[in-house]
């Protein structure tokens, strides 16, 4: 169930910092609402999550896969193309998570 937490985290501090962007800076109520929400909603399944797993690991996979869904998404829907070196730093990040699901002891997998 931990992993479903996470995922959740994941997927609404994603919504939130979409809308981040979509507020201009605050100045569109909708989105400046999803923002707050979200980053709560984030926040709360974030630490559910830790009372199972070390923070060091749930911050690596929180933060390493909304990046990698931000940038895809931000291209999508906002049309920001990302260079060269970016996407190459975004594969080691999928790459680090990797190993940390496949190699370490401190992330269970139950």
């Amino acid at each position: 169930m931990h992993y479903f937490y996470l995922l959740l985290a994941i997927l609404t501090e994603t919504a939130a910092t979409l809308a981040l962007q979509a507020s201009a800076q605050f100045t569109r109520l909708g989105p400046s609402v999803i923002v707050v929400l979200g980053y709560g909603a984030s926040f709360y399944f974030m630490a559910l999550t830790l009372k199972v797993l070390p923070v060091g690991i749930v911050y690596a996979i929180w933060s390493g896969i909304g990046i990698v869904l931000i940038a895809g998404l931000g291209k999508v829907i906002f049309k920001q193309d990302l260079d060269l070196p970016a996407y190459i730093g975004i594969t080691f990040i999928l790459i680090g998570i990797v190993v940390i699901q496949l190699f370490s002891k401190t992330a269970t997998h139950s």
